[in-house]
């Protein structure tokens, strides 16, 4: 009789066509346990590497697909003039090139997001590929195209000046709030992860600390300056970077035939090492934020909104750089999968060094691309965190300098505006790295909910159709809320009652939308 092996989505594949022979049958459970050649094992190897291609192929789909759908409900016009010619100041509004502001936008949001989250978001397993896929083309792709799109039809307003005009005053100071501790939460995780990754590059030459000076010093520079002066220079120098180590890890990847765990009925449970206190839901949806939605997108977007010089250029731009950070984030989880054998392995490795993700990232790269190719991808990881880092506290600036209207023409009020938030950042280091990244994802997620209801409430009032954002706010409002009872840094209460609770208080948000709806 012909056995089949048969992939969730695809057709069946006859075990006779690659298998040598049977060293045992158990028929009971059916396991099978084979002896194969070098031939066999390679294209085997090759085959656990379906879901992971799928998932890459179905984010490049949606980029043409739904991104386009997504435009059209939006209703982009080439001609409207944006925000970069009416209101150019050279200082932050000001026209640039649209591959220059599609680098700056993907290096500004991807960071350490999407490789570090990535990493370990594959301690739960090949089940984190769902999550990227989906939540990468459903939500944050749409969360970071209309957080620019609308900033552009608002004069480039700031994102917490957006949640002001469709959620009211009070959720404007709630949002700013958070909003400001996320990005000094973002600038402080983006120093430190970098200066331990140049330590390890000098090999001890230069302590950390000394980095971190060094970080902060060309941070505070970079944020005072003229947008053009750095960031439309070398910025999209780094992304290319970033790319170019994205790109690199995934051909070694299909190069070298990791056994990348594919997507099966076996396989579709929690891998974490603690799966009692780390579940799958709310955990790995909050740890894995960029690749899939973050709030802290909402930030950067308006920045470039600034930028652009044609309302149909914001698909590639915002749309685009998302994807092209889900991709990111996919090969970087199955990197981390494949590298250590498994997700169990990986686990291992993770907790030998307290969940440090550098140590992962650092042995992966030096590793699959050998010395040369691993310090330029060192490069571009240290670059893409520094990158946003820097661009975080200068959104921190402008929201500051939005809400108190003050004008940022001059140094001196650039200057002032930047001392305070830099006071805490450098406070914020202090703090052990794992620590600050759990809240920073809490709090990161929690933007992403509110920015999606805003979004909801806009296409509400423009007539459009609001499923497109209700479906993803209601489902990070559960996630976010599940996150602030569940967890240790939260209530910590039990998991059913926590289940309860996260469910009563997202009932409560889909009301509050419903009766602001119908009152607007």
């Amino acid at each position: 009789q012909t056995i089949y092996i048969c992939y969730l989505g695809l057709p069946a594949i006859p075990v006779s066509s690659f298998v040598t022979y049977f060293e045992t049958i158990n028929i009971s459970f059916f396991t099978i346990l084979l002896t194969r050649s070098k031939h066999t094992r390679s294209k085997e190897n090759q085959s656990t590497m379906t879901t992971f291609i799928l998932c890459i192929a179905i984010l490049i789909a949606g980029f043409f697909l739904y991104g386009k759908y997504i435009e059209r409900v939006f209703g982009a016009d080439k001609n409207n003039t944006t925000p970069a010619i009416t209101l150019r100041d050279d200082i932050d509004y000001m026209p640039m090139p649209v591959w220059k502001v599609f680098l700056i936008q993907f290096l500004n949001i991807a960071g350490l997001g999407p490789i570090f989250g990535a990493v370990l978001g594959a301690a739960y397993g090949p089940i984190a590929f769902i999550w990227i896929t989906l939540g990468c083309i459903f939500a944050g792709a749409v969360h970071d195209y209309f957080s620019g799109m609308i900033s552009i039809r608002n004069h480039g307003f700031s994102i917490t000046e957006i949640v002001g005009m469709f959620l009211g005053k009070n959720i404007k100071t709630i949002t700013i709030i958070l909003t400001m501790i996320l990005m000094i939460m973002v600038g402080a995780v983006f120093v430190t992860g970098p200066a331990k990754l140049l330590e390890n590059l000098t090999t001890g030459g230069i302590s950390m600390n000394l980095w971190m000076i060094i970080i902060l010093l060309y941070y505070l520079i970079a944020t005072l300056l003229p947008i053009d002066k750095i960031i439309g220079k070398i910025y999209p120098v780094f992304g290319f970077a970033l790319l170019f180590m994205a790109v690199g890890i995934g051909f070694m990847i299909v190069k070298n035939g990791l056994e990348i765990p594919n997507l099966t009925c076996e396989n579709l449970h929690n891998f974490h090492g603690n799966p009692e206190k780390f579940r799958v839901f709310p955990m790995m949806f909050i740890t894995i934020a960029c690749g899939a939605i973050s709030g802290f997108h909402s930030t950067q977007s308006p920045m470039m909104a600034r930028c652009l010089v044609n309302e149909k250029l914001g698909h590639k731009v915002f749309y685009g750089a998302m994807i092209t950070e889900g991709i990111v984030a996919m090969i970087w989880a199955a990197a981390a999968m494949g590298f250590y054998h498994g997700p169990d392995n990986l686990n291992a490795v993770l907790a030998s060094h307290d969940f440090n993700a550098a140590v992962v990232v650092d042995e992966i790269a030096h590793s699959m691309l050998g010395k040369v190719g691993g310090i330029l991808a060192i490069i571009g990881v240290i670059a893409a965190p520094i990158s946003t880092g820097d661009t975080a506290l200068r959104s921190a600036r402008l929201i500051a300098a939005d809400f108190l209207r003050i004008k940022q023409i001059k140094p001196v009020n650039r200057l002032k505006t930047s001392i305070p938030i830099f006071v805490l950042t450098i406070f914020l280091t202090q703090i052990r790295f794992d620590i600050i990244w759990r809240y920073f994802s809490w709090a990161n997620q929690t933007l992403a909910m509110i920015i999606l209801w805003t979004i909801t409430v806009y296409l509400h009032e423009n007539r459009k159709p609001i499923w497109i954002t209700l479906i993803p706010a209601i489902f990070m409002s559960m996630t976010t809320m599940m996150y602030i009872f569940y967890s240790p840094e939260g209530f910590d209460l039990q998991y059913g009652y926590a289940l309860a609770c996260a469910g009563a208080a997202t009932m409560v948000f889909g009301s509050l939308f419903y009766i602001f709806k119908v009152r607007r």
